[in-house]
């Protein structure tokens, strides 16, 4: 059928997905590298969208390696299971919905889902799928002005990378002290307990896990003599806390460190063979986690007090729903959870093949995410609920102690029942599983983009393997800072101000308003429909032109405004908050100045070996009017079209 209507097109780029076999494609990309490089009048392209199809003779040390492709649908879906189901949905989620009105948060954070998270997720994915190339070479193709979109996005991937992996270091660390009887941060007679610790008392204060406030992480109390044993084993044993960042970060913590380490070592061999190796991988680890968070929830509901928890997570508070900063922290939720705008859903859908259906994977995965979101909130809330009980307290109480549900609050709960070594080896093993895929995934989209962008170079034998141990050398290295007394304070500034929704948000208006606007969401509509064989719904076209675009920026100035009217920050601080969200937001004028400066002409042509199959067709069309008409083809793109003419006729 597509090479039916690329013939009634008669143009080139329809053709080029028909040309799929390894000797077919190496013919026609010789063909194109003979061409005269300096014809036509249109911008400076990259090479083919898929130069790994180019082999050399057999035995010649300089061959390109194909690019690769998933080996099913199964490795797809969970791979980008595995990135957007972690810890923001385990335990930020549900507490979230707590302090933010209970059932009355999902009112937002369903408007945020629908009209921006689902539109974003689904333009990311078909974006890669249909380019097959990585987050920055694919932005470069669609519109060579926004490049800067893609490297705005690696350095957001870049943050991750460095600073996520250490909760993981965190977990294996807790994970060989679970199998210590009694556990060792059940109990105020280590040699690291002060004499203000005091076992099982309850401390109010504020927290949550991740990107909340720079505040709900402090556990000093002046007004408080008595701390507990798992704030004490958290804060003194494990990180060494110092007062501030303005104090020297101190050594570094070994044990920590080869903990840190232990971690890259796993995650360098989950991906090192690229997507042979990922796509068997997350077999187990984008699965197992679900098992054990369905054996937690099926112990915590069985508890007494269990359903006292539920109540407190889900009971609906109706004046919550007019402050803007619920509405914020459902979209904060929703992008953080979702992984958009960090290039990882491009990479992930580059390795489709051309005509598989992302739209229905992408909703699939989007009812998956939310669903195991709001399951979540029972698991975590019902053990809390029974640590409430056991204590006579209220769960209120419970939920705002210390640093964080993971790491103080929720192992207190599970020292609490019989055979606490095994619930709580279960649970850090959950811990583990659950950020090991977000992060090795995220490795791998770091990995693409940098593949993508010099094929030649990094598309030989060896060459990804070093490239994968070059980045997980050079992250492991900068997250030393991390492990030392103060690295605390950098990994929270990090949290915070790094793969902030302030970013995401400023990231996702340029997105939509790039393929909504400058491509043509009609066109892109077109090129959905070309892969799949049907136009999805209707509704995610305008959210691309209008309601995604005015939602981020509305909800970006209030975050601006707000975070900044609230956070009062030392000098040093505000410096590194500052440098860490302005850094990727900086990269899309620069990348825009750039292309300005260096070829002002056709900035905004799409690069000519992508497919079109209906070329003739507006660009954007609203209420029956051509907004924006469709693009010729460039005289580059006709020679182009002129080669393949000859080669196929020979076929």
């Amino acid at each position: 059928m597509l090479f039916k209507q690329t013939q009634q097109a008669g143009n080139l780029n329809g053709l080029l997905p028909c040309v799929k076999t390894k000797n077919d494609s190496a013919i026609f990309n010789n063909l194109l590298e003979s061409s005269n490089p300096t014809m036509g009048d249109g911008p400076e392209e990259a090479p083919p969208s898929d130069p790994g199809n180019v082999e050399a003779a057999p035995g010649t040390a300089d061959r390109v390696q194909e690019r690769g492709q998933w080996a099913n649908k199964t490795e797809f879906v969970l791979s980008m299971a595995g990135e957007i189901i972690g810890l923001g949905n385990v335990w930020r989620f549900p507490y979230l919905c707590y302090k933010n009105g209970g059932g009355v948060f999902f009112i937002p954070y369903f408007v945020f889902l629908f009209f921006c998270g689902i539109p974003v997720f689904f333009l990311e994915t078909s974006l890669g799928q249909y380019t097959s190339e990585g987050g920055v070479t694919a932005w470069r193709k669609i519109c060579p002005m926004f490049e800067g979109i893609g490297i705005a996005s690696q350095v957001i991937v870049l943050y991750l990378n460095i600073y996520y992996i250490v909760v993981l270091a965190w977990a294996i660390f807790y994970l060989f002290n679970s199998f210590k009887n009694p556990l060792p941060w059940s109990a105020c007679t280590n040699s690291w307990n002060t004499a203000h610790c005091q076992n099982r008392s309850i401390m109010g204060h504020e927290s949550a896990l991740f990107n909340i406030t720079m505040n709900d992480y402090e556990y000093e109390r002046p007004d408080v003599d008595m701390v507990t044993p798992e704030e004490e084993f958290w804060n003194i044993h494990v990180l060494g806390k110092t007062a501030s960042l303005h104090e020297p970060l101190g050594p570094v913590r070994w044990d920590l460190a080869l903990c840190l380490l232990l971690a890259w070592v796993i995650c360098y061999f989950c991906i090192w063979k690229g997507v042979k190796s990922t796509g068997k991988v997350v077999y187990f680890t984008a699965t197992f986690p679900y098992l054990m968070l369905f054996i937690l929830f099926v112990r915590g509901v069985s508890l007494p007090g269990a359903w006292e928890g539920v109540s407190y997570y889900l009971y609906p508070d109706i004046s919550k729903i007019s402050s803007p900063r619920v509405w914020c922290d459902a979209g904060t939720q929703v992008f953080f959870s979702y992984a958009v705008c960090q290039g990882v859903l491009t990479a992930l859908g580059s390795y489709n093949k051309y005509n598989n259906d992302c739209y229905r994977d992408c909703i699939a995965l989007c009812v998956l995410n939310s669903a195991t979101s709001i399951f979540a909130g029972f698991a975590v809330f019902s053990i809390l609920g029974f640590m409430a009980h056991e204590l006579g307290t209220d769960v209120a109480s419970i939920v705002s102690s210390g640093p964080g549900l993971a790491f103080i609050a929720y192992p207190r709960a599970l020292s609490l029942l019989p055979g606490a070594q095994f619930w709580s080896v279960l649970f850090f093993l959950m811990v583990l599983f659950l950020g090991l895929d977000s992060q090795f995934v995220c490795v791998e989209s770091l990995c693409t983009a940098i593949t993508d962008m010099f094929p030649h170079v990094l598309r030989k034998p060896g060459r990804r393997e070093l490239l994968v141990l070059g980045i997980a050398v050079s992250c492991f290295l900068l997250g030393l800072m991390l492990v030392t007394n103060g690295g605390i304070h950098i990994f929270l500034l990090i949290d915070q101000y790094g793969p902030s929704g302030t970013s995401l948000l400023f990231i996702a208006c340029f997105e939509t308003l790039v393929i909504g606007w400058v491509y043509g969401a009609d066109r892109f509509y077109d090129n959905i429909q070309d892969m799949i064989g049907y136009q999805p719904f209707p509704v995610i076209k305008y959210c691309w032109l209008f309601v995604t675009p005015v939602i981020c920026c509305v909800t970006l100035s209030y975050n601006l405004t707000d975070d900044w009217r609230k956070d009062t920050l030392p000098g040093l601080e505000l410096g590194l908050a500052s440098l860490l969200m302005l850094l990727p937001m900086m990269c899309i004028p620069v990348y825009i100045f750039v292309h300005l400066c260096k070829s002002p002409h056709d900035i905004t042509l799409p690069s000519s070996d992508l497919p079109q199959a209906w070329p003739q067709k507006p660009r954007l069309t609203l209420c029956g009017r051509v907004i924006f008409e469709g693009q010729k083809a460039s005289r580059r793109g006709a020679e182009e079209e002129k080669l393949v003419g000859e080669h196929t006729s020979r076929l």
